[in-house]
């Protein structure tokens, strides 16, 4: 008898806060899924990341032993300000007749403002561009998700109504089983276009890209991640820190 009783007990507590339960479950699955993902990188990447310290140390202390001339406090105070320089997109390095704000590099910068996919290569110098970028933003943003909207309706109208709707009349097909084999052929189609062949193209335009790494970069940007480590014109090739030599 009590045991009906507590399993009542336990079946009403469900039901009344089902809702509560089901969010605490998926606050845990999805707090799980940041740790595992949290764990994997830190496992796969940390390695690489203490080998390049290491090798950028040495090439260092190579670099002072040769020019003694140049003290640690100097050398430190130039990487300072070149680091500095690079968080706002400007190198000491390559050709000095590369502009960051050419009329192309600001196209480029603004779709990727707008798209929200945000390189982070680069960023507004001055004050007034910032503030411009801002305002920019707020209301470009919005306009840009309502264009992509109405773009996409179209397309699914072309792409996904009409053809489901004509094999279903011409081949008596159910619609379900017509609507996965067209969810089907639509992925390739969709993963072709969008991925595989313009990370061919990237890899015949960046000389220094795998496939690898351009197919990392198409679909970084296609998912607006836009983490900024490879930018088309501007990123060469990461290559493994075993593989490098930093001190030669």
């Amino acid at each position: 008898m009590s045991r009906c009783c507590a399993g009542g007990w336990c079946a009403g507590f469900v039901d009344r806060y089902r809702s509560a339960l089901n969010f605490a479950l998926l606050v845990t699955g999805y707090t799980f899924y940041l740790i595992v993902g949290a764990g994997i990188f830190s496992t796969i990447e940390l390695p690489y990341e203490l080998e390049l310290r290491g090798q950028l140390q040495e090439a260092r202390q190579e670099f002072l032993r040769n020019n003694t001339c140049v003290s640690d406090a100097r050398l430190e105070e130039l990487l300072v300000r070149a680091l500095e320089a690079s968080n706002y997109g400007v190198s000491v390095l390559g050709n000095e007749s590369d502009r960051n704000w050419d009329f192309a590099s600001s196209f480029f910068f603004t779709s990727t403002v707008l798209t929200t996919t945000g390189y982070g290569h680069n960023v507004p110098l001055s004050d007034e561009g910032k503030a411009f970028c801002i305002f920019y933003s707020i209301f470009g943003i919005p306009f840009t998700l309502f264009f992509l909207s109405a773009v996409v309706q179209r397309i699914m109208v072309v792409v996904t109504q009409r053809p489901v709707s004509y094999f279903h009349r011409r081949w008596a097909m159910s619609k379900s089983k017509l609507a996965l084999i067209h969810a089907t052929c639509l992925t390739i189609l969709m993963t072709l276009l969008f991925l595989i062949i313009p990370a061919w193209i990237f890899i015949s335009l960046e000389k220094d890209w795998n496939f690898l790494e351009s197919l990392y970069f198409c679909f970084i940007s296609l998912t607006t991640i836009g983490l900024g480590d490879y930018v088309p014109g501007e990123t060469h090739s990461k290559e493994p820190t075993h593989t490098r030599s930093y001190t030669g």
